[in-house]
């Protein structure tokens, strides 16, 4: 008599071929994982420069039109983020008197840089933005974006 018995189980083939293929999926992931993590900030940073924004029209029509640091005769004051309601990834804002923002300005990582009297004009691949002269109470937002290549945001209010 004549039995045959008839294994189950996976050949090897068969298990490295699925091996293979669970690596190519995390492969993707952990090549996609970064850069929609940097594009998560880069929305932070946006929403912060825009919160930023917000806060100065407001602390203006506050104090009768005062800006902002427009009681010192530095050229900067820097605020904690403390005293505004932004992200994580932004760490400083500074405002800056609107004599110091002739021309091309370069954006800081973590920084929001709010420049008083100006209008967003051109912005450069190499995080700089060209800012032009507006009224004296408009002012801009300017910081830098991560994810596409370090240009620059600016938000003019």
């Amino acid at each position: 008599m004549n039995i045959q018995y008839k294994q189950k189980g996976f050949t090897i083939i068969e298990v490295v071929l699925v091996l293979a293929i669970a690596g190519l999926i995390f492969l993707m992931v952990f090549i996609a994982l970064p850069a929609l993590q940097a594009s998560q900030r880069d929305t932070a940073r946006k929403n912060d420069a825009s919160i930023v924004s917000s806060w100065v029209t407001s602390y203006v029509s506050n104090n009768q039109g005062t800006f902002p640091g427009s009681n010192t005769t530095d050229t900067t004051e820097s605020l904690t983020t403390n005293n505004i309601a932004v992200s994580n990834n932004t760490t400083k804002v500074v405002i800056k008197k609107w004599s110091t923002a002739a021309g091309s300005v370069t954006a800081t990582d973590a920084e929001i840089d709010v420049y008083k009297g100006m209008k967003c004009g051109t912005v450069g691949s190499d995080g700089a933005v060209t800012l032009t002269a507006g009224t004296g109470s408009s002012f801009v937002t300017v910081t830098k974006l991560e994810a596409s290549g370090g240009t620059a945001y600016c938000l003019s209010a």
